[in-house]
């Protein structure tokens, strides 16, 4: 640790970052391999662990694919990227209750969004993907896992209502990250089928466009689906044993 606090920068930090300027300023477009580790490393005048872990560095970022064998080639970063790489830290916040709130007060900000969103700008098709969706989630209400991965596909055909990849990759992160809650709500006596008769009224207040209608669908939806998560996981917390 250097005086005052500052940290120094490493070694392979130094190198990720010349290469990230690189790549930016179109020395190596999207498809070109990058120099080889051995070039890499007669070019930065270091060892081969420097170069790999730069070579991570850039591979965590979406700039870089790596495969054994071969030099590392050049990519175009995703949402899905980013929402991969905040993965870790989303599970670390959820291991808390009070992270857990929070996390399903970010779903019900997102989905209240996508939902205005859906209800001002579907167009007829979407509106008949988004009744396939429903259908397939009606006939699944009694089988638990078929019924969970519909479930998920309705709200998933709103999100991609917006036609924006950075929204279809947040609701899906946001989506992951509380797969465990949608489980445990659905052990509540009823939910499955309070589910889809919520989503019968979201789907008629889109297809209305109504917005006002839709957010209000959505968010006693989702608000049933938070009680009965916590009605479910305190009672477990309450058996003995």
């Amino acid at each position: 640790m250097a005086r005052n606090g500052i940290r120094r920068r490493k070694l392979y930090e130094d190198i990720a970052s010349e290469l990230e300027r690189k790549i930016h300023a179109g020395e190596f477009a999207p498809g070109d391999h990058l120099p080889s580790e051995r070039r890499l490393m007669e070019e930065f005048g270091v060892g081969r662990p420097a170069v790999r872990e730069a070579l991570f560095a850039l591979r965590k970022m979406g700039l870089v694919s790596v495969k054994s064998g071969e030099p590392a080639r050049v990519t175009l970063p995703t949402p899905e990227i980013l929402i991969e790489e905040l993965s870790g830290a989303a599970r670390s916040v959820m291991a808390t209750r009070d992270g857990v709130r929070m996390f399903q007060e970010a779903r019900v900000l997102l989905e209240v969004a996508l939902v205005r969103n859906a209800a001002a700008n579907a167009r007829a098709e979407d509106i008949a993907e988004l009744r396939e969706a429903l259908d397939t989630n009606r006939v699944s209400v009694n089988d638990r896992r078929k019924f969970n991965e519909t479930d998920n596909a309705f709200h998933a055909r709103i999100a991609a209502i917006a036609r924006n990849p950075v929204v279809d990759a947040a609701y899906s992160g946001l989506s992951e990250w509380l797969f465990e809650q949608r489980q445990i709500a659905m052990l509540y006596p009823g939910s499955p089928q309070k589910a889809v008769e919520a989503h019968g009224r979201i789907f008629e207040a889109i297809a209305a466009a109504d917005s006002d209608a839709a957010e209000a669908a959505m968010r006693n939806h989702l608000t049933d689906v938070i009680e009965q998560y916590w009605a479910v996981w305190d009672a477990r917390l309450s058996q003995p044993g």
